[in-house]
């Protein structure tokens, strides 16, 4: 058709759409028509689908974002953990949760580690020791010397005898070098001489990662010959153990996991008898003893069985390290023992001067295995948490990372815990900047794009089989107090100081991940009013809590308002904030970069007028949280109602939370860590009548004080003492808690000596509580052989998990005078 005609076609008078009979182009008015809808309902198809699809899209972006890693450049490059790399920091005691364990930073290391048993001891079979744990009644377990780096020296107190483990490591080759473990078995009294001790330890793969031979002579096992990817060959070689009479085997297995070891080699146990006679029955391993169908074992384990005293050396020694001069073992371990003793001393005595400030030989000892405890529970992990976001209708794999951190406790808390990790940090950045820096970095780098940072790491199957199911999951709309800015002050100072362009180009990568954290901070956490904050993550509807968690905080059932709203007020977060605002201005200044955005935010949040207007309670005379809140509710037993449809029932239910009064919008004036914030971060003036107010309250025994460091609540408090369910006691409601006396102790350092009327007082309380808390932990640790979690403000003593050699060990700054 031409143009002409198509146009001479246009101009007809168009028909009538009721005309069925009509038969042009042999179609008709229906087929037109038809065709017509067929057409828009395509379309309409089409445009449905296209929504459809994005919409699904969109879904899945949101459900996306809680796993999609923040963009910036990793401040820890993914090779930075190789032997060729880092050597020096390659192996390590990066088992925390183990009594004694070795591995390399590497995802896929083989695990060495260390069990053992009483023989004779009346159980059957006798209590087998591996994973730390508070059950096992040690009279207690300290590294004595550890410098985070090449060597450490432990003492594992049993009842009737004495575990010591010693580690040292000996650079050389492509894979880390080569290190050895001695351990001696030593009886505590001379009746203890004729105990029976099996040890063991074990060579271990996580799956199949490599391969595993054992070395038969004469049906002992000598050594372990094994291959993995990241360390090439190597070989661990069994020293035949010194003492007289003993007895050895060997078990070659499988396990499917590595958090079951331990009942592999239960499983792998028989009893035999010590002589012909049949007299002493002992327990012994199976030899090789693979589940059907495995062909190949991941797990080698070396008995020795022997009456006290007995040592045994294991020596690992790397297939690539072929220049090595001597053996690491016998006089020439003893040898450079003995060198790096003296270097860890030499080091320590020059950084913390603790005899220079009167400190006795058992005070500084103390002091040392306080810091080496914190270095030898520093753990190398590898995995990915569970996550969950308010789009995910379950939760979600983070994704797979590598961590390198310190540990609160090594029986019960053996993860990362970011908040706790900042405090950490301000000891290990003492000890070892560099290794502080890694560690701020491996945090960091876990970061996603909303700038969340799972507050609790639990990466791989040993981490996760610690953990109770409904603490697990991590959840993006709660933070966590950012400490990392405690340490990184210091830092941060250090390195500017030092202007170095590695020092440079540290804060360079750290700047952009900071920069998200700080933001996620003040979105997320925002409250409803301005200039305002709130911790996410309180339940509003929970009827067993007096007062529901804030275990976001930090300050778990520290008191808040007793009705969660979006209107809470919550002051440490809010103090948090601010010193984050100071610590990014420094940064932002460091590099050259315009910091006038956190500066201006600082000086908002540190002004005294706002911040008294917003959180200072004129009834309390005290700064307070605000929100919606009754002192007056317990807990009681719910009554029962028999019915004809209700049968009387032999359950016992639990408390519930009984309110006496209405809440209403008021501040919530519970003295205690969080009344005291604005001073522990220095944002109140130093001529502030306030913080007259503050440092007296501090000194009221019936408030705060006690002579054994500062309670966390005051005893006036009608929440002081008080079970905040029927089964969960008092945590942050009295007992002491080192980081935040350390806190306020670097405050009080500060506000002696800031020009104002009130250093004289700030001085006097400072040199008084210093005393009382440094005291009270080391007649402690004399007393029952741990640092505590907290300690009890009645009597001192240590309370909670034990060792907690966490924050806790920031008493040797404290000792030290480092703030």
């Amino acid at each position: 058709m031409s143009k002409s005609e198509l146009r001479s076609r246009v101009k007809q008078k168009p028909r009538g759409i009721i005309q069925p009979d009509s038969q042009e182009d042999g179609t008709g008015s229906h087929g037109r028509l038809d065709t017509y809808g067929a057409k828009v309902c395509g379309l309409a198809v089409l445009l449905v689908s296209v929504s459809l699809i994005g919409w699904y899209r969109y879904q899945q972006y949101l459900q996306d974002i809680i796993i999609t890693p923040h963009p910036a450049p990793k401040i820890i490059s993914d090779n930075s953990s190789l032997p060729s790399v880092k050597p020096d920091r390659f192996w390590g005691t990066y088992r925390p949760h183990t009594y004694f364990g070795v591995k390399s930073r590497s995802p896929t290391s083989p695990v060495f580690g260390l069990m053992w048993m009483t023989e004779l001891s009346g159980q059957m079979p006798p209590p087998l020791r591996h994973w730390c744990d508070q059950g096992d009644g040690l009279e207690s377990y300290t590294w004595l010397v550890h410098d985070g780096t090449s060597f450490g020296v432990q003492e594992l107190q049993e009842k009737l005898y004495l575990v010591k483990t010693e580690f040292v490591k000996q650079p050389g080759g492509h894979h880390g070098g080569d290190w050895t473990a001695r351990i001696h078995f030593l009886p505590k009294e001379p009746q203890s001489s004729g105990v029976v001790v099996s040890s063991f330890f074990y060579a271990a793969l996580e799956s199949n990662n490599g391969q595993l031979e054992p070395e038969v002579v004469k049906g002992q096992l000598s050594s372990v010959r094994g291959w993995s990817q990241e360390l090439g060959g190597f070989r661990l070689k069994f020293v035949a153990p010194d003492g007289a009479s003993r007895k050895e085997s060997y078990l070659v297995s499988h396990a499917s996991q590595l958090d079951q070891l331990k009942e592999v080699l239960v499983a792998g146990l028989k009893v035999d008898a010590w002589d012909k006679a049949r007299t002493i029955p002992y327990f012994k391993l199976a030899g090789r003893r693979l589940p059907q169908g495995v062909g190949q074992p991941n797990l080698v384990v070396k008995q020795v069985t022997a009456q006290l005293p007995f040592s045994v050396e294991l020596v690992y020694q790397s297939s690539s390290f072929d220049q090595r001069a001597e053996e690491l073992s016998g006089q020439v371990l003893t040898a450079i023992l003995q060198h790096k003793l003296q270097q860890f001393q030499d080091k320590f005595h020059k950084l913390f001067r603790l005899k220079e400030k009167g400190y006795s030989d058992l005070e500084q000892k103390f002091a040392q295995a306080a810091l080496s405890n914190m270095l030898g529970s520093v753990g190398y992990f590898y995995g990915s948490s569970l996550v969950q976001s308010s789009y995910t209708k379950e939760p979600v794999k983070y994704w797979e990372a590598p961590l390198y951190t310190g540990v609160p406790s090594r029986p019960f808390f053996p993860r990362g815990f970011l908040w706790d990790e900042g405090f950490h940090n301000l000891l290990i950045a003492a000890w070892d900047e560099e290794m502080s820096k890694e560690i701020i970095g491996h945090w960091l780098d876990l970061m996603n794009v909303e700038g969340w940072i799972p507050r609790e790491q639990i990466l791989g199957d040993e981490a996760r089989a610690k953990v109770p199911a409904q603490f697990v999951v991590q959840r993006n709309s709660n933070a966590n107090p950012p400490t990392f800015f405690l340490p990184l002050q210091g830092l941060v100072r250090s390195m500017v100081n030092s202007s170095a362009a590695s020092d440079m180009a540290y804060l360079s990568a750290l700047y952009p991940r900071l920069q998200a954290w700080f933001q996620y901070y003040n979105t997320s956490q925002a409250g409803a009013q301005a200039f305002t904050y709130r911790w996410h993550g309180r339940d509003a509807t929970t009827t067993k809590q007096l007062n529901p968690l804030t275990l976001t905080s930090g300050l778990d059932d520290y008191p808040r308002a007793s009705h969660p709203t979006d209107d809470e007020r919550h002051l440490d977060l809010r103090c948090w904030i601010a010193l984050a605002a100071g610590v990014m201005r420094d940064i932002a200044v460091a590099l050259g970069k315009d910091g006038g955005e956190y500066e201006a935010t600082y000086q908002l949040l540190a002004d005294n007028k706002l911040l008294d207007q917003l959180h200072w309670s004129a009834r309390g005379k005290q700064y307070s949280d605000y929100g919606l809140h009754t002192d007056k509710a317990r807990l009681e037993k719910p009554k029962h109602v028999q019915t004809a449809h209700r049968p009387p029932t032999n359950v016992d239910p639990d408390k519930v939370r009984v309110v006496l009064s209405e809440p209403t919008y008021q501040f919530v004036d519970a003295f205690g860590y969080v009344s005291l914030f604005p001073m522990l971060l220095g944002l109140v003036e130093p001529d502030s009548p306030k913080l007259q107010q503050i440092l007296t309250d501090l000194t009221d025994r019936d408030k705060l004080w006690t002579d054994f460091g500062l309670r966390s609540i005051s005893r006036k408090s009608k929440f002081y003492g008080r079970f905040n369910t029927e089964h969960d006691p008092p945590y942050w409601r009295g007992p002491i808690w080192v980081n935040m006396n350390y806190l306020c102790l670097s405050a009080l350092k500060h506000y002696s000596t800031a020009p104002g009327p009130y250093q004289h007082l700030a001085q006097d309380v400072y040199t008084r509580l210093r005393t009382n808390l440094v005291s009270n932990m080391f007649r402690e640790f004399q007393r029952t052989g741990y640092i505590w979690e907290n300690y009890s403000d009645s009597n001192g003593q240590g309370r909670g998990s034990h060792p907690f050699t966490g924050w806790s060990a920031l008493v040797v700054l404290i000792m030290s005078e480092r703030y």
